[in-house]
């Protein structure tokens, strides 16, 4: 083959591979301040590390936000290719390939700095009203403890209102996301109250690539590999730091 030919069929070549390289990923996920909100600097902190581990992977990908029964759906049909903020399930790896752990949820109690409440085992709680989100799962063996007294809200913010006034004894709600809506409430709110020290659970937060998308395995492999090196050059830790974490 005469040089030149050789040398347009090479770019012919890294053309492609750049082609392929830089399509788009279609990131997927819920409203879930701080971890995903298209309201929030760079969709949040669990889309900025997923968008960020992708790239440095070398996978663009752009995300939308839509309620979580259409992700999930989205994601089983290969609508979208990566749901950003996925618990651990056996029934999901039937639509998509689990990435490793990239956060770390704990959900935890919340009290009033003036009570004096202990907590090591559910039972030591169950003369404590508890205010609760509706339709939220906290843990197996809380949601099936019926002697609990469990009070309904709409929502952290109510809850956590609640407890300051004193008319619950108790909140529950993720670290993260508690600590997202305390630095929004009043002084007054925010200084009265505070975590105890053990967590009810923990769940291992990860990405689910669609099984449809047929680079899923090579997708995880890159996340996983770049979420360490982020943690290892420190980079991992500004993110956090950027959100406010």
């Amino acid at each position: 083959m005469p040089r030149l030919h050789r040398a347009f069929a090479l770019i012919g070549l890294l053309f492609l591979s750049q082609g392929a390289t830089a399509e788009k990923l279609r990131l997927v996920a819920d409203a879930w301040p701080p971890f995903t909100d298209i309201a929030l600097v760079n969709g949040g902190l669990a889309t900025d590390i997923v968008s960020t581990a992708l790239a440095r992977a070398g996978y663009a990908s752009e995300f939308e936000q839509v309620p979580w029964a259409r992700a999930m759906l989205g994601v089983g049909d290969g609508r979208y290719d990566v749901l950003v903020n996925a618990w651990y399930n056996e029934e999901r790896t039937q639509m998509g390939q689990f990435s490793g752990e990239y956060l770390l949820n704990r959900i935890r109690f919340i009290k009033r700095k003036d009570t004096p409440i202990e907590y090591n085992t559910l039972q030591q709680l169950h003369t404590y009203p508890i205010a609760v989100v509706r339709g939220y799962a906290y843990s197996p063996q809380f949601d099936a403890d019926a002697v609990l007294q469990k009070v309904p809200v709409h929502n952290f913010p109510m809850a956590v209102r609640m407890l300051a006034a004193d008319r619950v004894k108790l909140a529950l709600e993720d670290e993260y996301v508690a600590r997202y809506y305390l630095a929004r409430e009043s002084p007054k709110v925010r200084n009265a109250v505070e975590f105890l020290p053990r967590a009810l659970s923990e769940n291992s937060l990860h990405i689910l690539v669609s099984l449809k998308n047929p680079d899923h395995a090579r997708i995880v492999a890159g996340f996983d590999r770049e979420i360490a090196g982020m943690k290892a050059d420190g980079s991992y830790d500004r993110l956090l730091r950027q959100h406010g974490m």
